[in-house]
């Protein structure tokens, strides 16, 4: 009885609240979409950078069975930069992947900061009666 009695006075501030977190759930999911979409870009430049590196290793080897003076250092100088390239990519990746915050973790600690601020009003409200 005493919950249906504070509804009326609590219903705007619910309100608000709930139009709050509904915009604090779609920033979350923003930067999760960010997130993910950088994550799949370093991911493609890894792939990509450890494709070609793997097509001049295989290159490197037919040069070194040629026999002209300057083949193999142009090629392991091509092989090694995508090499360096997939290892930033890497570390890109993976320190992006540590970095990156689960979903709605905001929403979560408005939510619990919330939830005490709210026992607190209404267990306040009991003992005044």
């Amino acid at each position: 009885m005493r919950l249906l009695w504070l509804l009326p006075k609590a219903a705007p501030a619910l309100l608000r609240h709930l139009t709050a977190y509904v915009e604090l759930a779609a920033l979350d999911f923003a930067q999760f979409q960010r997130d993910i979409a950088a994550s799949i870009v370093a991911f493609a430049v890894l792939a990509v950078s450890l494709f070609f590196a793997v097509l001049m290793g295989c290159a490197a080897v037919i040069a070194l069975t040629w026999d002209t003076p300057h083949r193999v250092s142009a090629i392991a100088w091509m092989g090694g930069g995508f090499v360096v390239i997939a290892i930033v990519a890497a570390i890109y990746r993976s320190k992006a992947a540590s970095d990156q915050a689960s979903i709605f973790t905001s929403l979560r600690r408005e939510w619990r900061e919330d939830s005490v601020m709210w026992e607190r009003i209404l267990s306040d409200e009991e003992e005044r009666q």
